[in-house]
């Protein structure tokens, strides 16, 4: 009886054995949402280090333009560095197959290279021929406040009071940089000009979000290059002179321009504008002026004096109170590059 109990009990539990067999599919669907984060949490580590890469090499940029504007006309040196990125993100899309996009997408692109190439950077070379690099980086730390307005206004995302208030300390602390001793003798059109051109990356970063995603290596080859032609035409009108660089600084500079503060800067912004809200991808811009005071203090015997100080703080508190202490916002499902390639070539 008991050989027979033990034998009907392990018969009578066999159906028990196989209901674990209903619970593959909650199984597989737990394996699948592990998969899945893991490659969420790979691609959260890659876009903070994205972030750092773009305010060191961002941070340099400005004090590079100041080497070139040396040597270069403003216009013609933007140009020359706006060529030289845009061969090497079209080999790069060669090589790599990349699709140029199309319909709305190539759309998108060609706006991102309208705001932040013809205009942003266009601004920021004529501004930097007179302005020094500190107070440049301080007065682009405001690009989150502009992008919060924009953000709002275009819809892309909310605003609230915060945003206001912060973003008139940051409107005062650019009026505490026009007044001090620093700035003495450079043109208010030169301060206003840097100005447009953070208001100009901010538009751009609003059009990255409005528009489908592309890839970022196929959107910076459209941006780069609708930014050279523009460049070539801006210099063209103005009657600048085009020269080959001579001094070693301007060539140390226009290659650094070109494959750190372009190649590198550009991808790794589109690439994080890809996976995080535009306010939220605009803080790089806070953390850049540190980044340029240090470099031309040390490369370009540019004094941090008191005016850059108060003024800078002034900006920071406006961009932390106003930006960065905001309710955030969720952030988009991390795209993966080639869907996103695939999505720029068909839409």
């Amino acid at each position: 009886m008991t050989a027979r109990a033990r034998e009907g009990g392990s018969k009578r539990a066999e159906p028990s054995v196989e209901a674990p067999a209903s619970s593959e599919i909650p199984r597989y669907r737990l394996d699948v949402t592990t998969a899945r984060e893991t490659a969420r949490g790979e691609a959260g580590f890659r876009v903070p280090l994205a972030f750092a890469g773009v305010v060191v090499f961002g941070g340099l940029n400005f004090v590079a333009v100041r080497f070139s504007n040396q040597e270069l006309a403003p216009f013609f040196g933007a140009a020359l560095r706006f060529v030289l990125t845009g061969a090497v993100f079209w080999a790069m899309m060669a090589i790599g197959r990349i699709p140029i996009p199309k319909g709305r997408a190539l759309i998108g692109s060609l706006l991102y290279g309208f705001y932040g190439f013809s205009l942003a950077l266009g601004l920021g070379y004529w501004a930097l021929v007179e302005l020094p690099a500190g107070v440049a980086g301080v007065i682009i730390a405001a690009v989150p406040l502009f992008t919060l307005t924009l953000a709002a206004v275009q819809g892309i995302e909310g605003i609230a009071w915060r945003g206001i208030v912060g973003g008139l300390f940051g409107i005062a602390g650019i009026a505490v940089l026009l007044y001090s001793p620093q700035s003495e003798g450079v043109p208010i059109l030169s301060v206003l000009a840097m100005a447009g051109a953070a208001l100009c990356l901010s538009q751009a970063g609003i059009v990255v979000k409005k528009y489908p995603p592309c890839h970022p290596v196929a959107m910076n080859g459209i941006g780069v290059s609708v930014g050279a032609i523009a460049m070539l035409v801006m210099s063209i009108l103005v009657g600048e002179e085009w020269v080959i660089p001579a001094e070693v600084e301007s060539w140390v500079a226009l290659i650094y321009l070109v494959l750190l503060g372009s190649v590198a800067v550009f991808g790794l912004y589109v690439f994080v504008l890809n996976h995080w809200p535009a306010s939220r991808a605009s803080y790089q811009f806070v953390l850049m002026p540190f980044v340029t005071a240090v470099a031309g203090t040390l490369l370009l015997d540019e004094p941090i004096g008191l005016g850059l100080v108060v003024g800078g703080a002034i900006v920071l508190v406006g961009v932390y109170f106003g930006a960065l202490t905001s309710k955030p916002v969720a952030p988009p499902e991390h795209p993966d590059q080639e869907a996103l390639a695939a999505r720029c070539a068909t839409t």
